[in-house]
């Protein structure tokens, strides 16, 4: 004979064990697991928390240090999401501590990672009014990534603006003008190579017989000193000179007192003999038989 089954037993052994599962949830979800307990705090996060989920883990510095237990909006901020973390107890969540959101790997899975602190800041505690707790937040890095890139793109497009703006038509002409004239003094440099190397070398030339000159300049201020020097005996010695000339130009000039008269009517008597002998020379060009036969009579005038 088949033996009967006990469906009572078999009942409550089923509720028992789901008894025991339903249980061991709670003491789970209570913030108590393998002996250790769970401090909450709060953050508020003024960006998307897409792609994070209940139970994400929380790390400090890397290492998990508690759960995401719940996500909502903030009470009375639409703008801000309310995050409530269970944090391993003991874990040094400081004053200055923040919560970022960041992306695990190539997963796509976003978890909250604590960074900050010190051991020099005093330990967060919950404020007047406040349940639990409130870390601060910061951006994450795709926002950071977002911001700075936007900034760059706005940048960008004013750079881009102002280049249209600069280069217009009248300025892209004057661009190509200098450009060919650019190219015509290329040209003109390259055919008179020759001639800029001769003057480089002429210069060089310069530059060596200045310094030589720079080398030569003591000896020629020795020079200078050595010709001041006679210069100055030369001028003492005309100044000597000059006396004795002095004495001289007294003599003199009372020889000319004396002698002058005389030598004024030799000169006036020179001057008559000139003035005959250019007569007679004139009257011999007019009539050379004159020499021979003498000066023709003069002839007479009428009546005479």
């Amino acid at each position: 004979m088949e033996e009967k089954v006990n469906f009572a037993v078999i009942g409550a052994f089923v509720l028992l064990l789901g008894a025991a599962l339903i249980g061991g949830v709670l003491w789970i979800s209570s913030g108590k697991s393998y002996s250790q307990s769970y401090d909450i705090y709060l953050t508020y996060m003024s960006e998307s928390v897409s792609g994070l989920n209940l139970n994400a883990p929380v790390r400090y510095r890397g290492v998990e240090v508690g759960r995401v237990q719940e996500i909502t909006l903030a009470p009375n901020n639409v703008e801000q999401v309310r995050l409530t973390l269970g944090i391993l107890h003991g874990t040094p969540i400081r004053t200055n501590t923040v919560a970022l959101l960041q992306t695990h790997g190539l997963t796509g899975l976003t978890f909250v990672e604590l960074s900050g602190g010190n051991n020099n800041s005093p330990a967060l505690e919950k404020k007047s009014g406040e349940q639990y707790p409130v870390i601060q937040s910061g951006p994450s890095l795709i926002t950071r990534l977002d911001t700075s890139v936007t900034a760059l793109l706005a940048n960008l497009n004013r750079t881009s603006q102002n280049i249209n703006a600069l280069l217009d038509e009248d300025n892209r002409t004057a661009v190509r003008n200098t450009l060919k004239d650019v190219e015509i003094i290329a040209h003109t440099l390259s055919l008179r190579q020759g001639q800029i190397d001769s003057t480089l070398n002429n210069a060089a030339r310069t530059l060596e017989n200045t310094e030589r000159f720079t080398r030569e300049l003591p000896q020629l201020a020795l020079r200078i000193q050595h010709s001041t020097e006679a210069f100055d005996r030369m001028t003492s010695e005309l100044a000597l000179a000059s006396k004795n000339a002095a004495n001289t130009m007294d003599d003199t000039r009372q020889f000319t007192s004396e002698t002058l008269p005389e030598a004024h009517q030799l000169v006036l008597e020179l001057r008559e003999l000139t003035n005959s002998l250019r007569r007679l020379s004139s009257e011999l060009e007019q009539n050379p038989s004159a020499l021979l036969y003498g000066k023709s009579a003069a002839k007479r005038g009428p009546g005479e």
